[in-house]
């Protein structure tokens, strides 16, 4: 069976009388190079055990069955167990679990179900769950690589650089932890229904170290205290959203700060980098130590 036919996808889910959830982001692949290639860039060899996230009828799932030693598999829509036992029946090293996966604890699951592997993740991402996923996977802290298609918007912020329109919070988070790659667009055309936004598959690398050096927990929490306030109001100076969403946190005190980092006292967040805000952080410390 051809799982990226939209013939032979309509033909199977007629069959088991399967209705489209909008609420679950159900779009099924009817390309057979976008698996392929999602698939290819995801890094995977016998000794990897990748979990994936919404394997919607199977495409992508027999495709990373090729490359990597097992799939995990997990599924939200117990409506769909009928069709992957048809179309992945054959496949001996995939693994199904029906359950959210927002409500799994990932590093548990892949240690039992993927013992003595490498954990990489691969994925075609519901849209209306990209974000809590992504951090999700990213706070298990135990995999390698994460390779999802995502929406083209979220994949631009996630990879985006600092005085960039799409250059936010979420971004800094994930590059904190991983490298972000964006390797290709899928358009619309290539799903069943056909989304109205073009897709992208990104690649995040775990980091060996964050991408710029933090004193401690208490730096790197407030890093993205400063991080969050800054871009729950892009608009307003750093001194402005900062003073006004943390704590302690006068306006005094964080242009001192600013000064004492280099920075205008009317600079805003949107043009400082990671390592801007690194920088910030440590030097609020100083100045709640009367070291500044």
């Amino acid at each position: 069976m051809n799982l990226t036919d939209y013939n032979e996808i309509r033909a199977l889910l007629a069959r088991h009388k399967f209705r489209f959830s909008k609420s679950m982001g159900q779009n099924f692949l009817t390309a057979a190079w976008v698996p392929e290639e999602i698939a290819a860039s995801a890094g995977l060899a016998e000794d990897v055990g990748v979990l994936e996230i919404g394997p919607g009828v199977g495409c992508l799932t027999r495709e990373l069955s090729k490359r990597a030693g097992k799939v995990l598999s997990v599924e939200l829509d117990k409506a769909l167990r009928p069709i992957l036992a048809e179309t992945l029946g054959d496949c001996e090293n995939v693994e199904l679990v029906y359950g959210n996966a927002l409500r799994l604890d990932l590093p548990q699951l892949v240690r039992e179900h993927m013992p003595g592997l490498r954990y990489k993740v691969c994925a075609n991402l519901p849209y209306n769950v990209t974000t809590p996923v992504l951090t999700a996977l990213i706070e298990a802290d135990c995999f390698e690589t994460v390779t999802v298609m995502i929406q083209r918007e979220v994949a631009r912020r996630i990879c985006a650089s600092p005085g960039t329109e799409d250059y936010g919070a979420f971004g800094i988070f994930v590059q904190w932890h991983m490298e972000a790659e964006q390797l290709f667009d899928v358009p619309p055309s290539c799903f069943v229904p056909q989304p109205k936004v073009t897709s992208s598959v990104i690649r995040l690398t775990r980091r060996a170290a964050p991408p710029a050096a933090v004193s401690g927990p208490e730096a790197e929490e407030l890093l993205f205290r400063l991080v969050r306030a800054a871009f729950n109001q892009r608009r307003k100076t750093l001194v402005n959203a900062v003073s006004s969403q943390v704590s302690d946190m006068t306006k005094e005190r964080v242009e001192r700060a600013l000064q004492s980092c280099g920075f205008d006292p009317r600079v805003r967040g949107e043009v400082l980098s990671t390592a801007d805000f690194v920088r910030l952080a440590e030097a609020l410390l100083k100045e709640r130590d009367g070291n500044i």
